[in-house]
């Protein structure tokens, strides 16, 4: 059962509400590029447990242990208190895309449709022997420099190299300004901590989502960039074929931060999405009332 308190942020808009779910170590906020391009639909975020402004809880199965079971159940309390007048179109990147996969799988009435760029969902691995790339980026993420002087400093020191280089300036505005925080030290620090990056990664192969995508009963466009070995997007394929009906897009000249190097291009497949599953039928991308 969820206990913790979810931070949940008005991203702009007014029209069918969509929920955005964020990926590992980001925020809600990180979203708002994308959904200024949307103002047709009511834009709603949510900070995942120990991101943004959102604590980390203390009601896991395991202090030491993350279960990705709980981002889902979370994403599902969200859904069902955003959906007093109507299922919501659910839009997922990374971990945020498998958080929503398993909301709908527990509850499908709260969903009109899904879109998730490249959800972290995969064949489940053996928990003694962890998962090779889950840890690499575990141990990326327990080295990563969590304190700046600035947000200024955060921003250029980003900015000088990959992966967040890629990110437009609105989007690495928002990330900073939003996932870190000031001090009384007079610096700013990370918002979600390195350690609790680390064990959201560890524990990213262990859940059996997987085995379940089968009894997925909502629509589901699968967005992907390029498909690269040891990347979610190696496997974002046979992910999407194992869901009935889903749509799988592949977008070459992206990569797995895909919403952050092409909001424009995101919200444009989001807009066309949420037509196919609101029911209109017959208008194109250029006359979609939710983009512009």
């Amino acid at each position: 059962m969820t206990t913790a308190h979810l931070a949940v942020h008005y991203l702009g808009g007014d029209g069918p509400t969509t929920l955005y779910a964020h990926a590992t170590g980001f925020h809600s906020h990180c979203w708002t590029p994308v959904t200024g391009h949307l103002p047709g639909l009511h834009n709603v975020g949510y900070d995942a447990r120990g991101h943004g402004e959102t604590p980390i809880g203390t009601d896991w199965p395991s202090p030491d242990a993350l279960d990705w079971i709980v981002y889902g159940r979370d994403a599902a309390l969200v859904a069902h208190s955003l959906s007093v007048d109507g299922p919501v179109v659910g839009v997922g990147h990374s971990m945020g895309g498998a958080a929503l996969l398993m909301a709908a799988l527990d509850a499908p009435e709260l969903f009109s449709g899904l879109v998730l760029y490249e959800p972290i969902v995969m064949p489940p691995v053996d928990p003694s022997a962890g998962s090779g790339n889950a840890n690499f980026l575990a141990i990326g993420a327990r080295k990563r420099r969590s304190s700046f002087a600035s947000f200024e400093a955060a921003i250029a020191n980003y900015a000088a190299k990959p992966p967040m280089n890629i990110f437009t300036p609105d989007t690495l505005e928002a990330y900073v300004r939003f996932g870190f925080r000031e001090g009384d030290d007079g610096q700013v620090h990370l918002r979600c901590t390195p350690e609790h990056e680390a064990r959201t990664y560890e524990a990213g192969g262990l859940h059996h989502t997987w085995d379940r995508l089968g009894e997925v009963d909502v629509p589901v466009w699968v967005l992907s960039g390029r498909p690269e070995a040891g990347q979610p997007s190696a496997g974002t394929a046979a992910l999407a074929s194992r869901i009935p009906g889903a749509r799988y897009i592949q977008l070459d000249h992206l990569a797995h931060f895909g919403p952050m190097q092409a909001p424009d291009e995101i919200a444009a497949l989001i807009g066309e999405a949420a037509l196919a599953f609101h029911d209109r039928p017959g208008q194109s991308r250029a006359g979609n009332p939710f983009t512009r």
